[in-house]
C-alpha cells in the first residue's frame, strides 16, 4: 500500500493530503510561484484550498517570516485567483 503524503497548511494548521493544499515555491533564484504540479525545486509552504485559510496567512504574514522575504500583493492576488477557481 502507498503511504499518503501530508502537508500542514500554513493557516488552518491541520494536517490533509498533499494534493488537496496549494503549494507556494521560493525558488533558490528568489522568484516565488505557485506549484500546481507540486515538483518545482525549492522551498514549499502550503495552504488550504480556502480564501480563510488565505486571509489568516496574508494577516499573520506567516508566509513571508517563513520565506524570510517580502510578499509581493501580486502573488496574494495569483492565490486568490487560483482558489476561486478551484471553487468553481
Amino acid at each position: 500500500m502507498k503511504k499518503i503524503v501530508q502537508r500542514m497548511c500554513m493557516g488552518c494548521n491541520n494536517k490533509k493530503d498533499k494534493r488537496e493544499l496549494i503549494r507556494i515555491v521560493l525558488s533558490k533564484t528568489g522568484e516565488i510561484t505557485i506549484d500546481k504540479t507540486g515538483k518545482l525545486e525549492g522551498r514549499g509552504a502550503y495552504i488550504c484550498d480556502s480564501i480563510d485559510c488565505l486571509e489568516k496567512v496574508i494577516k499573520t504574514k506567516r508566509l513571508e517570516k517563513s520565506f524570510n522575504t517580502k510578499i509581493e500583493e501580486d502573488i496574494y492576488n495569483k492565490l486568490r485567483g487560483v482558489i476561486i477557481d478551484n471553487e468553481n
